[in-house]
């Protein structure tokens, strides 16, 4: 069996060093968060409920807590982190009651610009990334039957839509789960990816030029009301694993991982997750371990998915990683720090 990097191979037996626990941190707010970004292992940028932002340039000793003016109403569901000093907030909830939004900072969050706001109706932001720090693509629940998608080629200075020509039709209450920004991925310089669930089955899109065409494809996953894609990550330009679940049963027991080894055009489906339940986001570690969590826990693989270990019953919704260093958030201003080596 082909895994996703070259060198790995099967694993009998699994054997995993003692591994320390999450180490929660205090941040001074009780804001809910679904949104971190890490641009290394000691800088983090965290985005939440009632406009607020974290962030720490020192690997948790210290963290900096702060809302941006007028955002009051703002869910910031995804953040972009470039450095210490620069990061792009994305605010998710309905356009009509502007709360559409994109912010950044150029200064470690003393100040923060407003670069983009709609009252578009039926825009409702679901996930923002950034190829480098000058492309980047943010989209939204459908309109009219596709997704409402926006790039831009400055930095986030203005904001393109990708023509509805362009996008693949979806199926009948197919949207994207407004979860944690966990669900739209970039890869290389072109790649993008983006999850969909509340259909008949979770389907992942595809496009390779930055947004400007797009492919679809099944995964075989459990997609309805509550049941879809929720987290993604690519480690290379054709290996990447997508998870998922139910949000209103985030126990629920079932398939809740696939992994793809041709850029997503096809997807098998892996073990269930140990605990069980909804994930909402994934991430690589060294060793080519994966690593994902959600309401339900927190769970790792070393064998691609084969098998999972239970690391914890801790619920998270969010989670970014660099270099075996792991940010996690959750709700009520849950913050949370694991090393893995």
């Amino acid at each position: 069996m082909n895994y996703f990097l070259p060198g790995l191979c099967c694993y009998l037996f699994v054997f995993f060093p003692a591994l320390a626990q999450w180490q929660p941190q205090t941040v001074g707010t009780d804001a809910s968060f679904r949104a971190v970004s890490v641009a290394n292992p000691d800088v983090a940028w965290i985005g939440g409920t009632k406009g607020t932002f974290v962030r720490t340039a020192d690997g948790g000793k210290t963290w900096q807590t702060g809302t941006v003016p007028d955002a009051n109403d703002c869910d910031f569901r995804d953040v972009q982190a470039f450095d210490a000093q620069t990061a792009i907030l994305m605010s998710a909830g309905p356009a009509e009651k502007g709360q559409a939004r994109i912010y950044k900072t150029t200064n470690g969050g003393q100040s923060w610009s407003l670069l983009y706001q709609t009252q578009q109706q039926g825009v409702f932001f679901d996930g923002m990334d950034f190829w480098d720090a000058t492309h980047g693509i943010v989209f939204s629940d459908p309109i009219d039957g596709k997704w409402f998608i926006l790039t831009t080629d400055d930095g986030g200075k203005t904001w393109q839509p990708v023509s509805p020509d362009a996008l693949p039709r979806l199926d009948a209450n197919e949207a994207a789960f407004a979860a944690s920004g966990t669900s739209l991925v970039v890869q290389g310089k072109r790649n993008v990816w983006l999850a969909s669930g509340g259909g008949s089955v979770g389907r992942v899109f595809h496009s390779s030029d930055r947004g400007r065409t797009w492919a679809v494809s099944n995964t075989a996953l459990p997609a309805g009301e509550a049941t879809g894609l929720f987290g993604m990550h690519f480690f290379t330009d054709k290996n990447g694993m997508v998870v998922g679940g139910n949000y209103k049963q985030e126990q629920q027991p079932g398939p809740n991982a696939a992994i793809t080894r041709d850029g997503g055009k096809t997807w098998q489906v892996v073990a269930q997750t140990d605990p069980p339940g909804l994930k909402e986001a994934v991430a690589l570690l060294p060793g080519d371990r994966l690593l994902t969590v959600g309401p339900s826990g927190t769970s790792l693989s070393a064998d691609q998915g084969q098998t999972w270990q239970r690391l914890d019953t801790e619920g998270f919704h969010s989670m970014a990683c660099v270099k075996g260093t792991c940010y996690a958030v959750g709700a009520k201003g849950k913050v949370a720090i694991q090393r893995f080596k």
